[in-house]
Order: C-alpha cells, then sequence, then structure tokens
C-alpha cells in the first residue's frame, strides 16, 4: 500500500490508530476519484484546539476553534494536469478534541465523525464546495458514497 497521507501533529501526541484510520479512509477516496495510481498525496496535520484557532485566525479571519480546514493546492480543473507528477493534493487540518465533542453532541462514534473530517476535507481538496445548493448536494453524495463504503 502506498503512503496516500503524509501525516503530522500539532500540540497532540502521536496515535497510530487515527492513522490507520487516515489511510483507510484515502485509499477509499483515492480510489473513487481515480487518483490512486498517482503520485498524488494529502497532508494532514492533527491538532488540539488551540492551533486550529490560529489557523483559522491567520487564513480565514475567524478567530474560534473549527473542526476541519482544507487548503487545497489545485483548483479543480487543474487537478488532472497533477497527477502527472509528485504533488501533494493540499492540506487538511482536524481538530481532534473538536472530533471527539461533536462525536459525542451528534450521536456518532468517533470512528464515523473522524472520517467524515477527513472525507469532507478531501473533497474540499477536489475543488468541491457547499455553498450553493447544487454543489452541496453534489458533495454530499460523494462523502456519503465514501462513508458507506467504510461502514460507520
Amino acid at each position: 500500500m502506498r503512503m496516500l497521507a503524509d501525516i503530522s501533529y500539532e500540540g497532540i501526541e502521536p496515535n497510530k490508530s487515527y492513522e490507520e484510520m487516515i489511510e483507510k479512509v484515502y485509499e477509499i477516496c483515492f480510489k473513487e476519484e481515480d487518483l490512486y495510481d498517482y503520485p498524488i498525496y494529502i497532508s494532514v496535520i492533527l491538532s488540539d484546539e488551540k492551533y486550529i484557532q490560529e489557523m483559522n485566525a491567520k487564513y480565514r479571519n475567524i478567530d474560534k476553534v473549527t473542526d476541519v480546514l482544507s487548503f487545497p493546492m489545485f483548483e479543480k480543473d487543474e487537478i488532472e494536469n497533477a497527477k502527472k507528477q509528485s504533488e501533494v493534493l493540499g492540506d487538511i487540518i482536524v481538530c481532534i478534541p473538536k472530533v471527539y465533542k461533536q462525536a459525542e453532541e451528534y450521536g456518532n462514534g468517533f470512528e464515523r465523525e473522524f472520517s467524515y473530517m477527513l472525507v469532507h476535507g478531501f473533497y474540499h481538496l477536489m475543488g468541491f464546495d457547499h455553498m450553493e445548493e447544487e454543489e452541496k448536494r453534489v458533495m454530499r453524495q460523494k462523502e456519503e458514497n465514501v462513508l458507506g463504503k467504510l461502514n460507520v
């Protein structure tokens, strides 16, 4: 199995089970979007609340904790060209304490909530959004497809 994610930590301890979930989620995402056979990967930062709040304030001018941030390296129409070279598709930051809180709040298990954050961030890197109703429908359909294949 090839490396699909370069994983780092900010303010939390490394955790092998998080890393295994990330690889499992992105294996399905990459296969669903025909990226698996290309030298593309995602940079994933697993963080505490302080770090993600700092990044949210710095890059979005929103000074509060959030669950996931995505920083795509390509526009949606540039991804085909990115397949031809070894490239990072983009950066995703996931706030682990926030994921635990939301899992409890929404009645989901941690694995389901964490998987959703990873999938949601992935589709933002792929150029999908949820600002317009039609875009939201397409993005949600893709997310639910992947989550269904994960059985979470």
